[in-house]
Order: structure tokens, then sequence, then C-alpha cells
């Protein structure tokens, strides 16, 4: 049997419908290391349609993949599960919009958006829950990390998925983050500039600063407030959506996000009992093109721990302001 007749043609399924191209290879085949498919797709071995194309490259339902010999079989298709009627009321009632196109949610800190080798249990296979009324089954726009609370958007039809994925690729999405950092930036308002690479551990993927072999990552923050030298209240605003982008630049600024032992180690901590250990990273706010036109504005409330962690210190979780109001990129 010669090599080409082990190529492998797969289509995309509806239920994978605007997955970035590496995160459909996280979900069926796990098993591969991001560096051998960007090793397939330098190569062109794995095509999307016959094209050569990238890791970020979005997938639709119908295109055809080519697949090289991996000697490894796909996983299995992801279980879609309904959720006990409990987990149902419990994610209708982190709904924060809802209209016959968009759907968001505020996703509390702990549940994950999608599935991986380690986590049996997520939100994409409950989306079921989250239908209503429409007739089709609500498809994530984006996603955020497992301990990242706050604003998740979703399409309720795949016109509007779509739609919205292209803004957020455009850059026309404008998201805003709420973080409380351990120490003081030097400079209360600026821009961080810097690289980021993707890098295998004994513990999972990490991501470090990389000026050679990094994507660009870019990020305006702002000190809200701050208590001495001890903590600050920071907003941030990706322009670009790196893995951990938020906790890796905050990390090198010198002032870890509070809770993040992955990037800030011991530093991330602060002693005594009143704080909670979780990551204190929260998607506050995103403003956005509406498939249908206009502009929506979605904000979501801080989660408990990170409401403490405020009232604690005494800053304001109910701020409603906006702290790049005159940032016109």
């Amino acid at each position: 049997m010669t090599t080409e007749s082990k190529v492998r043609m797969m289509e995309v399924a509806a239920a994978d419908e605007g997955l970035r191209l590496d995160r459909w290879f996280r979900r069926h085949f796990p098993q591969i290391p991001h560096g051998r498919l960007e090793k397939l797709l330098r190569t062109g071995q794995v095509r999307l349609d016959g094209r050569r194309v990238k890791a970020n490259a979005r997938v639709a339902a119908g295109m055809k993949l080519r697949l090289p010999p991996m000697g490894d079989k796909p996983a299995a298709e992801p279980r879609i599960v309904m959720p006990s009627k409990k987990d149902a009321a419990a994610l209708r009632a982190m709904v924060l919009y809802k209209d016959d196109q968009v759907l968001a949610i505020n996703k509390p800190p702990g549940l994950a958006v999608q599935g991986g080798t380690d986590t049996p249990r997520h939100l994409d296979q409950m989306l079921d829950a989250l239908r209503f009324d429409a007739a089709e089954r609500p498809r994530l726009v984006h996603r955020l990390d497992k301990d990242t609370s706050g604003v998740l958007l979703l399409g309720r039809t795949r016109q509007a998925t779509a739609r919205l994925a292209e803004s957020f690729r455009s850059r026309e999405a404008r998201k805003i983050y709420w973080a409380m950092v351990v120490g003081v930036p030097k400079i209360k308002n600026g821009r961080i500039d810097q690289s980021l690479a993707k890098i295998a551990g004994r513990n999972g993927e990490r991501v470090k600063s990389d000026d050679d072999e990094g994507k660009r990552a870019i990020t305006i923050y702002a000190v809200m407030e701050n208590l001495g030298d001890k903590v600050s209240w920071l907003a941030l605003m990706p322009l670009t959506g790196r893995t951990h982008q938020l906790r890796v630049h905050c990390a090198e600024m010198g002032t870890p996000i509070l809770g993040d032992g992955k990037y800030g180690r011991g530093e991330a901590f602060l002693s005594g009992d009143a704080l909670s250990k979780k990551l204190h990273l929260h998607a506050r706010q995103i403003k956005m093109p509406h498939p249908n036109g206009g502009m929506i504005k979605i904000t979501a409330p801080l989660p408990e721990h990170m409401q403490r962690a405020w009232k604690f210190f005494g800053f304001d979780p109910d701020y409603a302001g906006d702290p790049f109001a005159g940032w016109d990129g």
C-alpha cells in the first residue's frame, strides 16, 4: 500500500462549525502535539478544501480535510449530553443577553468551555440546554480559559456565528477584562507588545515570552485603583487573542494575577485566609457589531470570589465606566 493510499479525507461536522483548525485537531486528534500539527500544515500535508492553511483557519460544516498517515485513529465524536434539570437551570441562569441571533452567558470560573483528554465535562457538550426556542443548537463564537469567568458569546444560527467570529478576527470586537494583580505596574496606563509562544511541559502546555518564535500579542491596560504597593485592580483590553495572553503579560510586568500560580508561582498569592486562591480574571465586557446591524454591549458581574476581593480592598465591583473611552487605536 502506498503512502498516498493511506491519506484520509474527513468532513467537518455541523457541531464543529466555526472552530479554529488547531482546536478541531485538539478535539478529534488530542494525541497530536501542536508542534507536529504546525509541521503538517507548513509542509502542506494537511489541507482544508484542497488549500494550504494555517492553524488559526476557521472550519465550516461540510469542508473536507486532507489528513496524511499519522498512525493515530481519530477520537470519538464529541459526546453531546442533555444536562440534568439542575444543571440546565444553572446554565440558563447564566444568560446575560438573548435575541434570535446572539446569546451571551456569564461563564463561571471552573467550567471548561471545550473538552479535552482530561476534561470530560464541558460547556460545549451541554449547549442544548441553551437552545430555548431556536431551531439550531447554539455555537461557540470564542472561548475563555477554564478558570476565567465572564462574558461568553454564542451564535444561535450558523450565519450569526460566522458573522460574530469574523468580528473577532477583524478586531471589531472590543473586549475588556478586569483583573486583581499583586503589586502595582510602574506605568499606570500602558501598552504591552510582547510576542508569545506555546511550549510543552510536564504539567501541560504553557506560554512564554519569545520574540523570535512567538506570535505578536498586544494588550492595553489601565490601573483603576491600587492599595499602596500591595494590589491593583487592572482593566485589560487585549488587541490580540493569544492563549493565556493576559496572564503572561501581567506576570511579565511583575504583577501576576492574584491566584495565578501557573505564571506567577508563589508571588501570585497573598498571605491570610480572606482571599480566595482562585484566579482573579474576569471578562467584564464585550462591545461589537450585531449580525443584524448596530452594536451590542454586554457586561457581566463579577463572580463571588472576585466580589469578595473587591470589597475587601475597598474597590467598586459595580463600576460601570469605560476606562478606555479615549483610546482610538
